[in-house]
This record gives structure tokens, sequence and C-alpha cells, in this order.
């Protein structure tokens, strides 16, 4: 590359390093112990595997289930009932304050088979909400998770730009040469350019879908908004009736009869901005890969359990379901877990050597290291670094 390009792309990477890789490093030390949540939850006892039956093939009616969760907090309302394809044997009921609270109110975790009150999931306790909510937004709310997803934005360019510097720092040298008997801090770099490029798209993958999981409140609204609109304007208009019976169940094994090999992800109960005040809206995933991380809503009449509408959602939507297991590598069981976890390690390795870097940089110009380079190649390579990284690369 000439020097100009060369110049303004060491200028890209050591801004965008400064101002990305604190918040970064803090996302990726947050982020190991998320890649094993559910784990964690159960050796807490947070969550709890669903005991042995006579007939495990025997299902609760889910009304009943309603029930018992709306008895327990009868100022609250139901808003979901939610499904695990990785846990059958369990139905989970999401209660709010009011029936569209953003916050949860309860979680409950019923047996599936039996109907039986399991487990309230403790809400907002413990050290891993603690991890979770500064991964999410720093105890900020919406502005707080925008603002990662700022900062992840700016990473990923972070990574482009040392990718497109790491060609020239490596014309003298070797691939993944570690300078040992140079100075510590040039050791320290060529580790630093090392594991960045050897774990860059595994990073950028990460980052990216770390930002399109940001977006997922104004995704979903988008939807609400568009598709899901047109789908309860579609009906005719009937009025609301306090006094009516509603099966949730009903609703439920409407859809199944439509969807065989699926199961529930989850169900908005009526009035629920999910929903509409007269129906139900169940969300059904796929058996398989991929599609396991999908969803197909189904918009239920209320009153009469009919199936009145169903979209497949829009590609946004999908791409925010299929980011958010990729974040934490919730696609190929442990094996794929411990790797997401070991390539998050060498991460914090990454952005912790360029902090170190940045903390003990030299304060020479790029004109001058330029210079220096065209005059002596040897020399000049590991002078480099340490003015490319001056930025925190």
């Amino acid at each position: 590359m000439a020097p100009a390009a060369i110049k303004k792309w060491f200028l890209v990477h050591k801004w965008t390093s400064l101002v990305s890789m604190v918040f970064l490093l803090m996302l990726c030390v947050t982020g190991l112990p998320l890649i094993f949540y559910h784990e964690i939850d159960h050796a807490l006892g947070y969550s709890i595997d669903a005991p042995d039956v006579a007939d495990p093939a025997q299902r609760a009616n889910i009304d009943d289930i309603v029930r018992d969760a709306a008895s327990r907090r009868p100022d609250d309302k139901v808003q979901y009932l939610v499904g695990n394809a990785d846990e059958p044997e369990l139905w989970f009921v999401r209660m709010g304050a009011d029936i569209n609270a953003l916050e949860a109110s309860a979680f409950y975790i019923y047996d599936a088979r039996t109907g039986d009150f399991l487990h309230d999931y403790p809400l907002g306790q413990g050290v891993m909400n603690i991890v979770f909510r500064l991964h999410y937004d720093m105890f900020a709310g919406i502005a707080g998770t925008l603002f990662l997803g700022l900062m992840g934005l700016v990473f990923v360019a972070s990574l482009i730009s040392g990718i497109v510097l790491y060609g020239p720092y490596m014309r003298k040298l070797r691939f993944g040469d570690i300078r040992r008997l140079r100075s510590k801090r040039i050791k320290w770099l060529d580790i630093h350019n090392f594991t960045g490029v050897v774990t860059f798209v595994w990073l950028f993958v990460v980052a990216l879908t770390g930002v399109i999981n940001t977006l997922s409140i104004p995704i979903f609204g988008q939807w609400q908004a568009s598709q899901l609109a047109e789908m309860v304007a579609a009906q005719p208009e009937r009025p609301i009736d306090p006094a009516a019976e509603v099966s949730a169940d009903a609703a439920l094994r409407a859809v199944q009869a439509v969807t065989p090999g699926q199961h529930l992800g989850f169900m908005a109960f009526p009035g629920n901005h999910f929903a509409s005040p007269t129906h139900f809206t169940a969300f059904m995933q796929g058996a398989e890969s991929w599609q396991s991380k999908l969803l197909q809503p189904y918009l239920i009449d209320a009153y009469s359990a009919e199936i009145v509408a169903h979209r497949e959602l829009p590609w946004y939507v999908n791409a925010l379901l299929l980011s958010q297991p990729l974040h934490f590598g919730d696609y190929g069981g442990m094996p794929l877990k411990v790797l997401w976890a070991l390539l998050d390690s060498v991460a914090i390795l990454v952005l912790i050597s360029g902090i170190y870097l940045w903390l003990k940089r030299r304060h020479i110009s790029f004109e001058d290291w330029f210079a220096a380079a065209r005059e002596d190649g040897n020399a000049a390579q590991a002078e480099l670094p340490a003015n490319h990284l001056a930025g925190g690369s």
C-alpha cells in the first residue's frame, strides 16, 4: 500500500481500538460465564430438572398450569407460556405486573407431564444476574444496550483495519513469528497481532452478532408495528368479553395439530403486545439445527381457538433470532460452548495485550516510522507495530 493509505488505516485502527477496547474487554469477561449460563443456573440451584414420572408421554392441561400461576400472584397477569426444546418435560410461565410489563414479576417452572409446580425462578438475584446486566446494558436500560451496540460497530472497524495493517507489519517476518529475544513490548506486540489475526473470523462474527442482538427491541418493535398489526387488522373486530372462557390449552393444541414435529417457543396471551386483545400468538420452532432457532407466528382466536393468520417472519427478525444463539455458541451443545469459551479467552488476551501496549506506547509519529521503514526494513519492523499499536491495536 502507498504510505498515505497505510496512514489512514493506521489512524482508523488507533482510534477505534482506543474507543472500544475497555468496553470490549468487559463484554468478553462477562460473556465467558454467560456461555455456560444454563449450566451455572443449574449448579446454583436457580433452575431445576424435572423429576422422573411413571408415564413420561402424558401431558398436563395448560389451563390448569395457567390458573395455578395466576393464583400465586392474583394481582399480576400471565404474559407468556414458554417452552424449551432441550427441556420438553418443562413449561415456564412468565408473570408481569400488567399484561405488557417489560419486567417479569415472576417466572414459574412447571412439570409439563403432571402440571405440578416445581420452582419459582429467582429474578434479579445472584452474581449471574449482575454479569448478565453488565453484558446486556450495563444497568443503563435501552440506552446502555444501544451504546454497547455502537461499541461493537467500532470494534468491527478496529478488526478490519487491524487485518489491513497486518500485511505491512508482516512483510519482513514469517507468519506467526514471536520475537522472544527482543524487548518485552515487542514480544507482547507479536502475540497481540498473531492472536488477533488467527481469531479474526470468530471475533468478527461475535462482534457483528452482538451488534444485531442490541437491536432486538427496535427489531421486534418494527415487526409488531407492521406484520403483527396487519395480521390483527385483517380479522373482524369483536368486543372483549371479560366473562368469556379462553383456553390456552385449546389454542396450543390447535397450533400443534398443524405443525407436527415442531415445538412451542413461546405463546403470548391476549392483550400482550405480541398478540392482540382477542388473540393468542403462538411462536413455533423447528426441530433441527438452525431451524430450531427460528420462530413461526400463528395468530389464534382466543374464544374459538381457531388459527386465523400465519406469516413467515421477515429477514431482519430471522437475522436476530439466528444471531442470539450464535453469539454465545448455543448451536452445537457443550463441544461448541467449550470452543467458544477458548476463543473468548484468546480474545481477552488480545484485548489485555492491546491495553498493555497502549500503556507502554512510544511517542513516534507515523511519518517518522515510515521514513525509518524505507531506510532500514529490518530495524523498522521492530518499530512499525510500536507506532501502529500506539492506539491500543
